[in-house]
């Protein structure tokens, strides 16, 4: 009974890591998009998530559907992405970073002091299960398959965007602007069309992450989670899809193993959360120093 009860225990386990990992495989997509293809520097990702997220709780908690509350959050992180494109027209791409870093942190402190709609510090618990259908590890288990099914269509997205016309303006953009700008392309344009499919594919990743954890609050959207996204695209490999959803996967599967190493080593709870992201950036130098372009690089088709 109790060998049972330890592989129920365990294969839970498995499922919560994979459900993760599909989530924060459907953020480093986004950011993938912006930053790996496009060469946009953002530092405030994390808050298309965000609004995607609060978006989906708000509105559920309001009686409404949940596919309603993910298009909202979607079209809400659109303009948001909007604003920080445009907000970037004319400043150089170190300086829009810090512009996209002051964004996001504006977008925490509404979510953080405006009680009456975002629950303010304690956030909005009891979000609604996206599927009622189920129960126990039925239910988690149709979750994770929504998830990966959101991951496929994700990717499929974004193969079929930088394969296309459109990914071959933004590598040219990022590589040599003058020469894009000389052949034609308009590069707000396409700064804004980059920033704003990555906020929309981000923000689905928000709102399930908000229905799977049933909870959603201002720390969803702290610089540090911002640098776990930009850590999975740079061990998988900035410009390749499948790389980045690689090292969401890898990333998530570490990031979950620290509260076992924190039993194992008797530290505290309080000090586990910095044990975590000094892992994680142990990690990432030594991917940097091994393989700089991560682990698997984006490969650029030749002309002929």
């Amino acid at each position: 009974m109790a060998s049972s009860t330890g592989r129920c225990a365990v294969y839970s386990f498995l499922l919560h890591v994979a459900t993760l990992s599909c989530i924060y495989a459907l953020l480093a997509l986004g950011l993938n998009l912006q930053a790996g293809f496009a060469g946009l520097l953002n530092f405030g990702f994390v808050a298309f998530a965000g609004v995607g997220a609060y978006a989906s709780a708000i509105t559920a908690s309001l009686g409404y559907p949940v596919p309603i509350g993910m298009l909202i959050g979607v079209v809400a992180a659109m303009l948001v992405g909007f604003a920080m494109a445009r907000l970037g027209r004319n400043l150089a791409s170190d300086y829009w970073a810090i512009a996209t870093l002051a964004v996001a942190e504006l977008v925490r402190t509404v979510a953080l002091n405006e009680n009456w709609l975002t629950g303010g510090a304690q956030g909005i618990s009891g979000v609604p299960a996206l599927l009622r259908t189920a129960a126990g590890v039925q239910s988690d288990l149709a979750f994770f398959a929504l998830a990966l099914a959101m991951v496929v269509i994700a990717f499929l997205a974004c193969m079929r965007l930088t394969r296309g016309r459109f990914g071959r303006a933004i590598r040219l953009m990022r590589e040599e602007p003058a020469l894009a700008t000389s052949l034609g392309y308009q590069l707000v344009p396409l700064k804004v069309k980059a920033t704003v499919t990555g906020a929309a594919i981000a923000s689905v990743g928000g709102s399930l992450l908000a229905h799977y954890m049933s909870f959603v609050g201002p720390d969803y959207m702290l610089a540090s989670e911002t640098f776990v996204i930009w850590t999975m695209v740079m061990i998988g490999g900035l410009g390749n899809n499948l790389g980045v959803v690689l090292g969401a996967v890898l990333v998530e599967a570490i990031y979950s193993a620290v509260p076992f190493v924190k039993d194992y080593l008797d530290i505290s709870s309080d000090i586990a959360g910095a044990v975590r992201l000094g892992t994680i950036g142990v990690i990432l130098l030594a991917c940097l120093l091994a393989r700089p372009r991560g682990l698997i690089p984006e490969r650029i088709r030749s002309a002929s």
